[in-house]
């Protein structure tokens, strides 16, 4: 198989200057990519402003003889997400690439989690990935062609104590994300969410010794294929953890069908309603919440 290359395409990468968007940024320049190197340099929990982290990654892909320019607006106001678009456009001409991979962690009970925690959690994943989304968008529907990939988390899927605020973010973020391939889909635009795991700065306070290698570069090229022209899906869930590569997606029994129902009925009925040998899968690109309801429907014009 030929190299899968970037060359002339420009990625903007929210997050870019540790961990995981470090490892995006490398391997996508190393392809041919123009990068965006987005990161204003704050703390795991979101303080304080370093140019660094953003300026070290551009020239490290400088001195490997790729191009980038560092950007240290922050995703959490509009205004930062429409400047990191606004870089791209004006240094390079163009955006192909969106990749939000910026986070920061604020854990804490339900019972202790603070409005300001929550709040601030949601403004970086979620309000962070519509305001690059957002930005991006109308310039990808213009040249007709686009790849997002929004980064979601286990956690998004099945939450994690003392992760509310993260996990309500990362759940949301797979909505969005959907929304975009949808939408995206007659403009060339794919749009899909990596569920990465990674030891990083997010794993401060982890015990992570008895975890296998699970390096930032284990996860680059998933992203890198979701990033791709060849990319061949949209509106998909791909997890990347500990060299594991795979899909995820939400899966529906068939269910039982009754014209009215009591709550008594419920109750009697639920071993069957909660019955998972037949799944049913409605992929949101085309129309998957249509082929939910005809599903539904269905169900009801047989009886």
């Amino acid at each position: 198989m030929s190299e899968l290359r970037f060359d002339d395409r420009v990625a903007v990468i929210t997050g870019a200057g540790r961990g995981l968007g470090r490892a995006y940024a490398l391997l996508l320049a190393s392809k041919g990519a123009k990068v965006v190197v987005n990161d204003p340099g704050v703390s795991m929990k979101g303080d304080g402003v370093d140019a660094g982290p953003a300026e070290e990654v551009v020239q490290e892909i400088k001195a490997a003889g790729g191009e980038a320019v560092a950007n240290t607006d922050s995703v959490a106001t509009p205004e930062g997400g429409q400047a990191m678009i606004d870089t791209a456009l004006s240094n390079y001409g163009r955006v192909d690439i969106l990749i939000h991979n910026a986070g920061i962690v604020r854990r804490a009970t339900l019972d202790e989690m603070s409005i300001d925690d929550f709040e601030d959690v949601l403004d970086v994943h979620l309000r962070g990935g519509f305001h690059v989304v957002r930005a991006a968008y109308p310039h990808m529907k213009k040249a007709g062609y686009g790849r997002i990939v929004m980064t979601g988390s286990i956690n998004g899927l099945y939450g994690n104590a003392g992760a509310a605020n993260y996990s309500v973010a990362k759940a949301g973020l797979q909505g969005l994300s959907n929304v975009a391939a949808i939408e995206g889909e007659e403009f060339g635009i794919k749009s899909n969410v990596i569920l990465p795991a990674a030891v990083t700065r997010m794993s401060e306070g982890v015990d992570t010794s008895a975890f296998p290698p699970m390096d930032p570069n284990q996860v680059a090229p998933a992203v890198g294929w979701l990033a791709h022209e060849s990319c061949s899906v949209t509106g998909e869930m791909l997890i990347s953890a500990a060299g594991r590569v795979a899909r995820a997606y939400s899966v529906e029994t068939p269910g039982v069908y009754q014209p009215t129902w009591t709550v008594e009925q419920i109750s009697e009925q639920m071993e069957n309603i909660r019955n998972a040998d037949e799944t049913q899968v409605f992929d949101p690109v085309p129309l998957g919440h249509i082929d939910h309801l005809k599903f539904s429907f269905a169900m009801a014009s047989k009886k």
